[in-house]
């Protein structure tokens, strides 16, 4: 876990929940539910709470599970943040809780887990949730390591992070020494590195029903790549939305309806 912090709270009825991962201990976020399982990968900078909303929408059709990924949230910082390190971890969560088969939702670098996954095992995966996050990745978050690492209020820090502050105010923490947010920014521009890539042979790997979410602001998905990333991969339905890179934190409620539909209608066709 990460050290000397004051753990951030979930919501009464949820449980945190850890277990020792291929190379570093885990922690994950069970919202509950007995339905199908609904496996929720966040993307950098973030942690297993990005779905809380969602999961509680869900509630008592899905049971919604959220990792935090390796070096994140409250979860152990690793010696390796190699993308296959984040699949493995994944897999090693779905053996952990014995669930063979699973809907994937992933946000930007959990976007890439999660369709790499699919490529690697996918009799695992029912089908594919992928929020603002391409085929071609090519982003740099060296800027992180402007950031403070503690400041004396969360008031404080979120004043210091400017624009984005106020998205990350539900994840702040206060450690020993401040506030400060649940990862190690250089960490992030790190596994950025790992991530950057050309990952089409992965996207279309599969043709289980998929929805790409992209927002139309987003720096990190253009419309053009979204649109051929549809076209050329079978089951695929894109969404629009006038929203930035964090659809489910600029446009939650269209968000929460896209997949709500997208979820009917797979299950629908079952």
């Amino acid at each position: 876990m990460m050290a000397d912090l004051k753990w951030n709270p979930v919501a009464e009825g949820y449980s945190r929940k850890f277990f020792e991962g291929p190379d570093t201990t885990l922690s994950f976020i069970d919202f509950g539910g007995g339905g199908f399982p609904v496996l929720a990968l966040h993307g950098h900078m973030n942690e297993g709470l990005f779905a809380q909303d969602l999961a509680r929408t869900l509630a008592g059709e899905y049971r919604v599970i959220a990792l935090d990924q390796r070096g994140h949230g409250e979860s152990g910082r690793p010696l390796s943040y190699d993308n296959e390190r984040y699949v493995d971890d994944a897999l090693a969560l779905l053996d952990h809780l014995g669930i063979d088969e699973t809907v994937l939702l992933g946000h930007s670098l959990g976007g890439v887990v999660a369709y790499r996954l699919a490529a690697r095992r996918p009799e695992r995966v029912r089908a594919l949730i992928i929020e603002d996050i391409g085929a071609v990745v090519n982003d740099n978050l060296s800027f992180t390591g402007r950031w403070p690492r503690r400041m004396p209020t969360k008031e404080a820090l979120i004043a210091a992070l400017g624009r984005v502050g106020p998205a990350f105010a539900y994840s702040m923490r206060e450690y020993g020494d401040g506030w400060g947010l649940p990862f190690v920014p250089e960490d992030m521009a790190v596994s950025q590195r790992h991530l950057n890539g050309d990952h089409w042979d992965d996207w279309l790997a599969t043709d289980c029903p998929a929805l790409l979410l992209h927002g139309m602001r987003s720096t990190c998905l253009s419309y053009d790549q979204a649109e051929e990333m549809a076209s050329r991969r079978p089951n695929t339905k894109l969404v629009h939305f006038e929203a930035g890179h964090s659809i489910h934190f600029d446009a939650l409620d269209p968000f929460i309806e896209a997949i709500q539909a997208f979820l009917k209608s797979i299950r629908t066709e079952q």
